[in-house]
């Protein structure tokens, strides 16, 4: 009877562990489209970021590579506790593979952790904060669009450099708004600028006029929007009303996304100087995948971010390194094969992943175009710079990066 029980003991050991083995390799790649689907960052992402998954997932033809993939999709609505409860929701109980996109930073950075935890990967497409290839750079993350770093040095740098050498900021007070200004700032100094002062103001408000107040007390030539989305639509919008630019100050929008300028008007944002990674506008491939998306996303005559951009670039460039693997289950495996692989895509081109997760490609300077410059819809920024793709982000060794040796 004891050999029995042992034997059956066995038995339903191997059968739980075949079971819980099932569980994880269920033969789906599940891609989990997380970001702000109702709020101030939903016409960046939102459903835009979701139709940009799925027309990754299409061109890449999982049937080709033997494999099958579904998206899903859900709202953090800005909150890291919701965003936190949902990726546990979906790693634990619903087989996510791979979350991306997560703009608001403080929501991805818990998110990397979760994901780290977990062992699965996190592929940021909408997250600003340099902290995420900085201090707080994981084995399971990887960070593909932008940065704060990147648009400090790139709208910063050619804002002090063209006489614009006393700023104030306008920081939104959360971990986004508190990096921008810090990356901004050491810019600012190291190009022979000063900073006069700054003001936090809360996610989403929809009074500036306060923050305003004392942003035009101050004297300062630039104004540094350390927010994006509503909050520098708003920003901008006050500003006029309140005759910043009419009194000798200046705006700079530290990031400001084409959804933005196209909201704002070419009348109000004119002159804006801005740093951006991709635009629909600048090759054949980005105007045939637009055209795409419009359809996708159900949103005619609009124009997707780089933001969605992103969410392709990195669904195409993750489905290869599973591919490659011919497994999902191993979240650090894939990043370190995504990390071995160069990426290479019809929106980024060819690329690469560094140690600490940063994904590496060109930078772009772009000041938008007067009313009667546009010739065309969407047709809003005219090129200034082009920034390589070896300093348009922040020098590995410079990061903290635990994971960057030496």
């Amino acid at each position: 009877m004891k050999i029995l029980h042992r034997l059956a003991f066995a038995a339903a050991a191997v059968m739980c562990s075949m079971v819980a083995a099932q569980a994880q390799d269920d033969d789906v790649v599940k891609i989990g489209v997380l970001n702000d689907m109702s709020g101030l960052y939903s016409d960046i992402s939102g459903q835009g970021s979701v139709a940009a998954a799925k027309l990754a997932v299409e061109d890449f033809n999982p049937a080709a590579h033997g494999m099958k993939v579904e998206v899903v999709s859900g709202d953090h609505q800005n909150k890291p506790d919701v965003g936190a409860n949902l990726a546990r929701q979906w790693y634990d109980v619903d087989h996510v593979d791979v979350i991306v996109d997560v703009p608001t930073s403080s929501v991805a950075l818990a998110i990397s952790e979760i994901t780290r935890e977990k062992n699965k990967v996190f592929l940021g497409s909408g997250p600003a904060t340099s902290d995420l290839t900085g201090p707080k750079c994981s084995p399971n993350t990887i960070q593909w669009t932008y940065d704060t770093w990147m648009l400090a040095n790139g709208t910063g740098k050619a804002v002090v450099q063209t006489g614009g050498d006393t700023w104030f900021f306008l920081t939104a007070d959360y971990a986004f708004g508190q990096a921008l200004e810090r990356d901004t700032t050491k810019v600012v100094v190291a190009n022979g600028g000063k900073v006069l002062g700054s003001v936090r103001h809360p996610l989403n408000t929809s009074d500036f006029s306060s923050f305003l107040l004392q942003a035009q007390t101050s004297k300062a030539k630039i104004i540094g929007l350390a927010n994006a989305g509503g909050d520098t639509i708003n920003a901008i919008k006050q500003g006029a009303e309140f005759g910043i630019t009419a009194g000798g100050q200046h705006f700079a929008g530290l990031l400001v996304f084409i959804n933005d300028v196209e909201a704002l008007g070419l009348k109000t944002a004119q002159g804006l100087v801005l740093t951006e990674t991709w635009y629909w506008d600048m090759t054949d491939a980005n105007r045939a995948f637009t055209k795409r998306w419009q359809v996708a996303a159900g949103r005619p005559g609009k124009f997707p971010s780089m933001v969605p951009a992103g969410v392709y670039s990195s669904v195409i460039n993750y489905l290869k390194a599973v591919a490659a693997l011919k497994s999902d289950n191993d979240g650090r495996a894939v990043v370190a094969k995504m990390k071995e692989m160069p990426t290479d895509d019809a929106l980024y081109g060819k690329g690469s992943i560094r140690a600490d997760g940063r994904k590496i490609h060109d930078a772009f300077l772009f000041e938008v175009k007067k009313p009667e410059e546009s010739k065309y819809p969407g047709d809003d920024y005219k090129l200034r710079a082009t920034i390589p793709a070896a300093e348009a982000f922040r020098p590995l060794k410079d990061g903290n990066c635990p994971l960057v040796g030496g």
